[in-house]
């Protein structure tokens, strides 16, 4: 209800003022000798929206600019001491994003964005100890089939072996299986595999070489732990690449930026466009 009426006595303020001083053509409202233009207002109204929301969404639009713009001249009126620091806080922000703009535009022209298997390889070897795992992963393939499905113990078989001929054979009929999952080169969190896999959780303790076979109402369930690691052990590479490639470029970028700024400031000095004076005291 205050929205409302607050609405109310604003329009009757601004129909006021027009009475007084000449609309400006296009204006949707004024405060003091400042315009909220028809077209601006039109720029942030949303698209589809029922006439009745539209109403809404122009009338409250319109209370957050006045409000804002007659905060802002309360401001300028009480705020008069403190204009300097203001100022200059202004400055400095406005000097921050230049620079930053700038920044980023030599990185992206200059950066080397390239990080091959030799870089991975390099940064793992000389960190391996920095990546330790806060969780237990897993490397493991799974199988699920109704249980009255034919040639169960074939297929028990092909899935036991390490023979990718007899994976091939499992993936061509593929359409027989509730869920089938032969990529054990993979590693997985254990939270994520127990998530999937509720029987895991059945187990006291999960171990390399681990062969596990369950059987409800669902049908049957296969599972094959080909190696475990646990919390605190060295994380493998294959699972850490996509935190060492940022770091790599994180790094190309901070050498990059310091050599810019090293470059820049011998460039200045030599150009006698910078000099450092000693200290007279």
């Amino acid at each position: 209800m205050r929205d409302f009426v607050f609405i109310g006595v604003l329009f009757a303020l601004i129909l006021h003022s027009c009475s007084e001083k000449e609309q400006v053509e296009g204006a949707v409202a004024r405060v003091n000798d400042r315009y909220l233009m028809e077209e601006d207002l039109q720029s942030v109204m949303p698209k589809n929206q029922s006439p009745q929301d539209s109403v809404l969404f122009r009338n409250n639009y319109i209370k957050t600019w006045a409000t804002r713009e007659l905060l802002y001249d309360k401001a300028l009126i009480n705020v008069r001491s403190e204009d300097d620091d203001i100022d200059n806080l202004v400055e400095d922000y406005r000097r921050e994003l230049l620079i930053d703009r700038y920044k980023r535009a030599v990185l992206q022209q200059d950066l080397d964005t390239v990080v091959t298997e030799e870089n991975l390889d390099e940064y793992y070897e000389n960190n391996k100890n920095v990546y330790r795992l806060n969780e237990d992963l897993l490397q493991l393939k799974l199988i699920h089939f109704a249980s009255d499905l034919n040639e169960r113990k074939e297929i028990e078989k092909l899935f036991r072996s390490n023979d990718p001929e007899d994976s091939e054979v499992l993936e061509e009929r593929e359409l027989e299986f509730f869920a089938l999952s032969l990529n054990d080169s993979m590693w997985v969190s254990k939270t994520l595999a127990e998530s999937r896999l509720p029987l895991l959780k059945e187990e006291k303790s999960l171990k390399k070489d681990q062969f596990i076979k369950k059987e409800d109402s669902l049908g049957v369930y296969l599972v094959a732990i080909k190696d475990v690691l646990h919390r605190n052990d060295v994380a493998p590479k294959s699972y850490v690449i996509p935190t060492i490639r940022q770091m790599i470029l994180h790094n190309r970028k901070l050498e990059l930026m310091n050599e810019i700024e090293k470059t820049l400031v011998m460039d200045a000095i030599n150009n006698k466009q910078f000099e450092q004076y000693e200290n007279e005291d």
